[in-house]
């Protein structure tokens, strides 16, 4: 009889991520049929059903969550055993699974890349892009190592590292641009597009406009930064992006960009990690070197 393996855990814990035998096969790296088998062969070792197999979609049982549960458990304790070996074996090096909000990484992660590769020469970078929310939760799971995002983060089991902090800037359409800065006041009546649901810099922006929490569709909405700005240069109405966005995503757009009035308002990018990681003081002295090179 088959015994039990790592490998069945990390196969099956891809299929409870992606709930489709084609992605998580793709994402770990083999044909379905063999992530099928092992997805099989894992059933008849237990001797239950862990999945419901439809035409379309997949569902895993009850005892199928019950176990991806403790197999994602597992599944980190044994990524930390290994984690303690690389803590002892001097500087950071080997797999670093870094998440980066999408608010952040087309304008930061290019010049984060370049000074790891030079302070951090045999770090092996996996960079992801996913909202806060699913940042946090695989940071939590064990998914990722690291992530830059918008402190805080307020999570008491990760620990969170300040880089630096930068202003909010106002996009409006050129004609504006001789027209009086509108006070933040002034702002929360004006058309004001956001970001969509679950990222974290619409939640920004509707507190610092001290905005009511209208349902969804009831907000001008856009998917990205760079739709906000077109939407802007189109006279739809006015939006406020980070100010790192701003040479990318405003440049020959027609539209003017300008600083709101004191006190101005802001964001903090910084670092979070599980406080449990064996390694989360090499992620601190990481966090520190990257202070400086990142401000200069």
């Amino acid at each position: 009889m088959s015994q039990l393996t790592l490998k069945h855990l990390r196969y099956f814990d891809a299929l409870d991520r992606h709930r489709h035998f084609g992605r998580a096969a793709e994402a770990s790296a083999i044909s379905q049929p063999a992530l099928s088998l092992q997805v099989k062969e894992l059933e008849d070792i237990l001797g239950a059903p862990l999945v419901e197999r439809g035409p379309r979609q997949i569902r895993l049982t009850a005892l199928g969550e019950d176990f991806a549960q403790r197999a994602r458990g597992v599944l980190r304790s044994v990524d930390e055993l290994a984690d303690l070996a690389r803590a002892a074996s001097g500087p950071l090096s080997g797999r670093l699974r870094l998440g980066v909000i999408p608010t952040i990484a087309p304008y930061l992660l290019p010049r984060l890349i370049h000074q790891l590769a030079i302070h951090f020469p045999n770090l092996d970078l996996f960079p992801r892009e996913a909202v806060t929310q699913k940042l946090v939760r695989d940071l939590g799971e064990g998914r990722l190592d690291l992530a830059l995002v918008a402190l805080p983060v307020s999570e008491p089991s990760l620990a969170e590292h300040p880089l630096f902090d930068e202003e909010f800037l106002l996009v409006r359409p050129a004609i504006q641009a001789a027209m009086p800065v509108p006070t933040l006041a002034e702002l929360a009546r004006m058309p004001l597009l956001l970001l969509e649901e679950g990222h974290c810099f619409r939640d920004q922006a509707i507190s610092i406009c001290k905005l009511p929490r209208l349902p969804a569709g009831e907000i001008m909405e856009g998917s990205s930064l760079s739709t906000l700005v077109q939407m802007v240069a189109a006279g739809i109405g006015v939006t406020l992006i980070p100010e790192m966005a701003s040479p990318l995503e405003t440049r020959s757009t027609g539209v003017a960009v300008e600083r709101l009035a004191a006190p101005r308002p802001g964001r903090t990018i910084g670092f979070v990690w599980r406080r449990s990681s064996p390694l989360a003081d090499h992620y601190r002295a990481l966090a520190e070197t990257l202070v400086a090179s990142l401000q200069g």
